[in-house]
This record gives C-alpha cells, structure tokens and sequence, in this order.
C-alpha cells in the first residue's frame, strides 16, 4: 500500500512539470485577471501568477483611467483561463461596464454563453468586444 501512495504521489509531482513543457500548444495553467474603475478605466492581463498578474491588470487600469488603485479594484481572476470573452454591457439607464466570461472550453461554447448574458431585458446594449483564445491570443470580436 505504501509502495502504492508513494507511486501516486511522485506522478502528482511530476504532472506539472509535463503542462509546462516548452512544445506545448498552450501555456502552462494561464490565468487572466481584470481590474477595473467603474466607468473610467481597465486592465487585462495574463499569467500563471495570481498575485503578479492581479497587480498588472491594476497597473494598467490606473493608466488608463488615471486613477489609483482604491478605484482600480481587481473583480475576476480565472485560471486556467480557457477561452474569454469581454462583454461590453450598457444598462437602460445609461451606466456601462465590461463583464468577462473565461473557462469555456471552445469558441462556440465562449458564443453561446455570451448570448446567454446578453438576454438580460434590463440591456440596451451587449456584446463580446475580444476574446481570448486557450493559448491567450487576443482576438477582435469581429473575427
């Protein structure tokens, strides 16, 4: 039974280092994090490392809101990140915001969840904006 648990628990050991190899279609566990100041700012990054990809995404969105980091608050973290959407979403009211959709595991499922959040009746505009793609290429959502 020992010779057993210890054979387990070297192969748990040794699967990481297997996702990570260099010829890999997709980078090892990836994860993308989101920052954002409501109405004024957002960032996106990717990265295996919660902490350092979490503090990139509010890096960038206090650039570009101009902003510190109260304001730039970190609201998603997925890893891995599958394929994500960036969903633009305007209430009938007029205040607007990006929610992200991420772990779908193909494009057309990425689609269809998208259409789901878009069916809210309180939306006078909705739609995916980019994606991301399993190896964490950014694609335009006219593609």
């Amino acid at each position: 039974m020992r010779r057993l648990l210890a054979l387990v628990c070297s192969l748990m050991l040794a699967l990481p280092g297997a996702f990570a190899q260099d010829d890999n279609e997709y980078p090892a566990f990836n994860g993308i994090a989101v920052a954002q100041a409501p109405e004024a700012g957002l960032g996106v990054c990717l990265g295996a490392d919660a902490a350092e990809t979490m503090a990139c995404a509010q890096a960038k969105c206090m650039e570009e809101s101009g902003l510190g980091t109260e304001d730039c608050g970190v609201n998603l973290w997925c890893w891995p990140h599958g394929w994500v959407a960036d969903v633009f979403m305007q209430h009938e009211e007029g205040p607007h915001w990006h929610s992200f959709i991420c772990n779908a595991n193909t494009r057309e499922e990425l689609d269809l969840l998208v259409e789901a959040k878009c069916s809210a009746d309180y939306l006078m505009e909705c739609a995916a904006v980019r994606y991301w793609d399993m190896g964490g290429n950014e694609i335009a959502a006219a593609e």
